[in-house]
Order: C-alpha cells, then structure tokens, then sequence
C-alpha cells in the first residue's frame, strides 16, 4: 500500500485548463472516490495519477515518491477501465496472467497468484472460459483480476461499472466493497454516479468545472454540503432550492417563500439564518424533509406529477416558480392536483448565500 499526494495539480491542453490546481492527500489504504458531472475533471486526474495523461503543473507523490515524469509501468499502479479490455482469443486464466507473464515472473508464483486471486472474487471454475461466454459481471470480476493479481500499491478504477445494467451495478459494488475490506489497498475510483460515490467511499471528492467542491466522508457531504453545487449534486432527487427573504418581527423570524408562504425558523437556528437578514437568501430543502403531517411548520401544495415507487412516493409540484420534489411515505391516495400539506422540518433545512454559494453553518 502507499499514500498519494496530489500537490497544486493542473492540466491544461493547449490555453484550456480542464484541472485547476487541486490538492488531495490520499492516505495508505483509504477508499476515495472522485465524482462530478461529464467534463468536471475527474478522470484526467485519474489518468494524471495513472501516467496516462501528463502533468501541466503541481506534482504527484506516490508513496513520497515524486512520479511526474515516470512511465505508467513505473509506478506500481494497476487501472481498471470503464471497458473491460480483454483479449477474446485468451481465456479467464490467460487474461488474468497476461501481465505477469510480460514481466517474467516465475510459473510458480503465477499460479499460486492466480489461485489466490481467482478464490477472492469467485472466478474459479471459470478460468478456461473465453471472454464471450462471459457476463458483463463476470468481465468486470477478470479485468479486476488482472489488476488484483499484480499486487500494486494503488488501484485506480474509471468508472467500471458504467457499462453494466442496474442489478448488476449494485452487485458489483457490493463486490468491490467487499474486496477492499479484505484486500485494503489505496484505492482512487472515478465515477459520476453519486450513489456509488456514497456507497464505496471512506471519502467522497466532489468536482466541478475542474476544481474540488468538497472532500468529505459522505454521511458528512450529505448532511453538511459545504456549497449549493455538493449540495445539489448529492443525494437523488438532488435538494430542492427555493429564492427567499427573513423577515424579523421582534417576536420571530420567518422566511418568506416567493409564492409568499412563510416558515417559522426554530429559536435555536435564528442567529443562523440572522445573517442574511435583509438581503437575498436561498433556502435548501431536501426531498425528505417533506412529510405528509401535521408539522408545526407546514406549507400548501397543489400536486403534480406522482411517482408511487413502492417503498416510497415522490411528488413532484412548484413552489412559485421553482420545481420542488418531495419524498414521501407510500400513499395511494395521493393523485395528480391533490391539494396537500406539507409539513417542513426546519431542523435539516440549509440555508445558503446566493452571492457566494455556499451553505451558511
């Protein structure tokens, strides 16, 4: 195992710069996921580690070890890719030691290699088969052998489980996860999905644009989202954003909603929410924080579009002008133009700061 030190990295081609000087420290063994949107920089940097990609700026220290100019073969990494880049003509066994083999490593060790490898992620009595007599699942299984196998200090994952259908995403993350807990090596894993983000993860780093949002582990990027971007991104439905104003009357403070509704803000968040006083703000809810009940603070809705989904029901409706979801218990009775009440729990609402961004603790 070895840590990875990202220091003032940046990637530019040409006059466009796609990564803008991120720092990042990775300790030995630790599980970190880099997620954002297409185009926010996640997998260049990836392939910054790797050595697929050169460094504009910034240096990369792999166990201390300054990499920036060394070869991908020379930095005791292994990557799995987002396809699984098999050999057809080989079969499970022979893709599996391919790499070890170009290294002339002794018959011995390979098969005491493969054996052990094979047992880890449940490949045995699949290694004279061919690729094409594979599932996707069993595909990906090999190419993580492949990298399994070679007993890096770093694995580096580009969102390999993109290719798969929905079942088999959350059985291969299960896997993974799984894996790492026997075999804790450092572990870089790239994706845009944030529920595989959260599921994975001992750290979450959010990207955006080329820059990092957050890094946080991810019950705290959840429930503490440093910026209105972390704070939309995460979570699904993403929370909901509503533009408003905190009016104090000596007695209370409230926020006035733009379709004019008001919430009572609780008396232990006012000084809080007395920052923004008298100037924009822009409250966060998210979709749970909703509740079909009798709250003390509630406002009135005219239903949308309803998602029954069985274990839950999202209610889609706007709130003046903005497109609001709430996720609520399984109710059957709720129809399209059902005039509800919803409760708010004030006590998980975020309230940010429309100039900046950024969600106001």
């Amino acid at each position: 195992m070895a840590g990875v030190t990202l220091d003032k990295v940046v990637k530019a081609y040409n006059q466009t710069v796609t990564v803008h000087g991120i720092d990042l420290e990775i300790a030995e063994g630790e599980f970190i996921v880099l997620v954002g949107p297409s185009g926010c920089g996640k997998s260049t940097t990836l392939r910054m580690i790797a050595g697929l990609e050169t460094v504009t700026g910034g240096e990369i220290r792999i166990d201390g070890k300054r990499v920036n100019d060394l070869q991908p073969g020379e930095r005791d990494i292994a990557m799995v890719f987002q396809n699984y880049a098999l050999y057809p003509h080989l079969s499970v066994a022979e893709n599996i030691v391919f790499g070890l083999k170009l290294r002339k490593v002794p018959k011995s060790d390979i098969a005491e290699r493969l054996k052990r490898t094979a047992e880890v992620l449940g490949l045995d009595e699949l290694l004279d088969r061919k690729p094409r007599q594979l599932s996707g699942g069993q595909r990906q299984r090999v190419a993580m052998g492949r990298a399994l196998i070679r007993n890096p200090s770093v694995f580096l994952f580009d969102e390999p489980l993109s290719n798969l259908d929905a079942k088999l995403r959350v059985q291969m993350r299960t896997e993974i996860k799984a894996l790492h807990a026997r075999i804790p090596t450092t572990t870089v894993y790239v994706t845009h999905d944030q529920v595989e983000a959260m599921t994975l993860a001992d750290r979450v780093v959010v990207m955006n644009k080329g820059a990092i949002e957050q890094i946080a582990p991810p019950e705290e990027l959840y429930l503490k989202p440093a910026t209105r971007f972390v704070a939309g991104f995460i979570g699904s439905p993403g929370m909901n954003f509503f533009p408003s104003s905190i009016e104090d009357s000596g007695e209370a403070l409230s926020l006035r909603l733009s379709d004019g509704q008001s919430l009572v803000v609780p008396a232990h968040r006012v000084d809080l929410f007395r920052k923004l006083a008298g100037k924009p703000a822009l409250l966060g809810i998210r979709p749970e924080h909703f509740a079909l009940d009798q709250g003390p603070v509630a406002i009135d809705i005219t239903a949308g579009l309803v998602e029954p989904l069985g274990m839950e029901t999202l209610v889609h409706f706007d709130l003046g002008n903005d497109p609001t979801v709430a996720r609520l218990l399984p109710q059957s009775s709720i129809r399209s133009g059902a005039k509800l009440r919803l409760s708010v729990d004030m006590n998980r609402v975020h309230l940010l700061d429309p100039e900046t961004d950024l969600v106001l603790v």
